[in-house]
């Protein structure tokens, strides 16, 4: 088995691999393969171990692929597979033409390999040809789905151009059927009542992004305003759309839907929703979100400001709603046009 690995993928891929537990085990299923096919027809219910020597480039459902590991895993078990990153795919491209034919080479590759796949109609055009394989993936899409089949991630290396996982099973699948690859997306909120909403907004950040919260917390400081520092997540593209507001406009919906209303608190996703004390989790959610945050009004820079900002508002609003919420959203539009006050 050794002798395979190696020949497969690398004396460095068997060392990473042994660092975590050894290959001839009963329990440790050695693949190389781009089916979930090969994973489901395996007679063991539970492996401890699994390694996949394919890319996560080369599956044409990832998901279902993952969604199979996670099934033959016992909790607790550890799951390798490596991943072409678009930034390697790039490098790799970059090194491998001369000059000025390495970057329209890039730009094609990067506009049928990695945008075609995503785009309604098209999407299927791509898979015809290619069968999915070779397709363009970034690190947060490719972790963000990992993460969304019950994986939580133990090591991370870059081997032989590649960037391998080591992953354990922390739970079940979410079996997300209509992940949201278009430009618009829409993202689980706390509104009123604690009700859960979707929120529209342009798409800022790489597929799957959503499942990586509770990594990206645990991995990055906040960064002044509440946001998350060095966030990995968020495209090129995105922090144009941020830089500029873009991105809310999809939030009219919203309003339009009477899900959310021109002034109030900021919808948040359960895993800010858990930063806030207990209080004003308590309180803020007896009232119905809003398009423009008191952030814009206060522009706190940390948590605790931003939570004492909120319970200004909320004071206020108690005692007269309609008078504070219009006093607020001039002064926030003064602060966003005049003072260019932003949300990273």
């Amino acid at each position: 088995m050794r002798e395979l690995i190696v020949k497969e993928a690398g004396e460095k891929v068997l060392e990473l691999i042994e660092s975590h537990f050894q290959v001839d085990n009963k329990d440790t299923l050695v693949v190389s393969t781009t089916t979930a096919f090969n994973i489901e027809k395996q007679r063991a219910k539970e492996f401890h171990n699994i390694v996949n020597l394919k890319r996560m480039n080369d599956m044409r459902r990832i998901n279902k692929f993952l969604e199979a590991v996670n099934a033959k895993l016992e909790m607790g078990g550890i799951f390798i597979i490596g991943v072409e990153t678009y930034s390697l795919r790039k490098r790799r491209i970059f090194k491998k033409f001369p000059p000025i034919i390495n970057a329209i080479y890039y730009f094609f590759d990067f506009l049928f390999k990695r945008v075609s796949p995503k785009l309604w109609g098209v999407k299927k055009i791509y898979f015809a040809l290619t069968g999915g394989r070779n397709r363009v993936l970034s690190n947060a899409e490719s972790l963000g789905r990992l993460y969304s089949c019950g994986f939580k991630l133990i090591e991370d290396k870059f081997i032989n151009g590649q960037l391998y996982y080591v992953v354990e099973k922390v739970g079940e699948p979410a079996f997300d059927y209509n992940p949201t690859y278009g430009p618009i997306i829409s993202l689980n909120r706390y509104g009123k009542n604690a009700k859960l909403i979707k929120v529209y907004k342009m798409r800022t950040m790489h597929a799957y992004s959503e499942y990586l919260q509770s990594y990206v917390y645990e991995n990055n400081d906040l960064d002044e305003g509440g946001k998350f520092k060095n966030d990995f997540r968020v495209t090129t593209l995105g922090k144009i759309l941020r830089k500029f507001w873009l991105d809310e406009l999809p939030m009219l919906i919203n309003l339009l839907k009477g899900d959310m209303k021109l002034f109030g608190i900021r919808p948040l996703s359960k895993q800010y929703y858990n930063l806030y004390n207990e209080e004003l989790r308590e309180r803020r959610i007896k009232y119905k979100p809003g398009l423009v945050p008191p952030f814009y009004v206060d522009m706190p820079k940390t948590l605790e400001e931003i939570m004492e900002s909120e319970k200004k508002y909320l004071d206020l609003y108690d005692k007269n709603p309609f008078l504070t919420d219009w006093k607020y959203f001039w002064k926030a539009f003064q602060n966003i046009v005049f003072k260019k006050a932003r949300s990273k």
